[in-house]
């Protein structure tokens, strides 16, 4: 998990501008731009100020569990530093959209898998009380198992698009930092001959 220094704030986590960025969750912002509207401002409960210079992590997504990432965007961002942006923001994506399916999923199979169970012992799903009926953890043992095993594939799949874009941002950012370098460089070479 990337290490970001931070502020709690509303309900948000605003994320340092120089933080690492390797890790990721989903705003949707894509979409958003295409339709001409603030992207931080689209699917989410939350928005950063108007004055913030921050990246800014919000409440975890009910779906994915993962924690959306509104990307403060400077006024004059070159075309380095978008193209980082934009492969933080599809990372976000693609994690918040394989996520989501993959609990939606796992909900739904873990309460068929409750029913079945439930209705060979010939149990409802609700007891006397009205309480929801539930497995002994080694019933649920074999649950876990057998969606881990039916489901080894889409992980392996998921990994290996989770390093590509990882390093493909690690790439980014490394030649953002040369770039900032650079251009510092060449101000405080200015300010010296002046």
């Amino acid at each position: 998990m990337a290490a970001a220094r931070g502020l709690w704030a509303g309900g948000c986590y605003r994320r340092h501008p120089l933080a690492s960025a390797s890790s990721s969750a989903s705003s949707g912002s894509g979409r958003a731009a295409e339709r001409g509207e603030r992207p931080d401002r689209v699917g989410l409960g939350f928005r950063p100020p108007p004055h913030s210079h921050s990246d800014w992590i919000g409440p975890p997504d009910k779906h994915s569990n993962l924690r959306p990432v509104i990307f403060y965007v400077p006024p004059e961002e070159s075309a380095l530093e978008r193209r980082l942006r934009e492969a933080r923001q599809e990372a976000q994506a693609s994690n918040q959209r394989f996520w989501a399916r993959h609990n939606r999923a796992f909900r739904q199979e873990k309460e068929e898998f409750i029913y079945s169970r439930l209705k060979a012992k010939g149990l409802e799903m609700r007891d006397e009380s009205g309480q929801k009926a539930t497995l002994s953890a080694e019933e649920m043992a074999d649950f876990y198992k057998d969606f881990l095993s039916k489901n080894f594939k889409k992980h392996l799949q998921y990994n290996r698009d989770w390093y590509k874009h990882n390093f493909r941002i690690t790439f980014l950012m490394g030649q953002v930092a040369v770039m900032r370098a650079l251009r510092w460089l060449r101000g405080r070479k200015r300010n010296v001959e002046q």
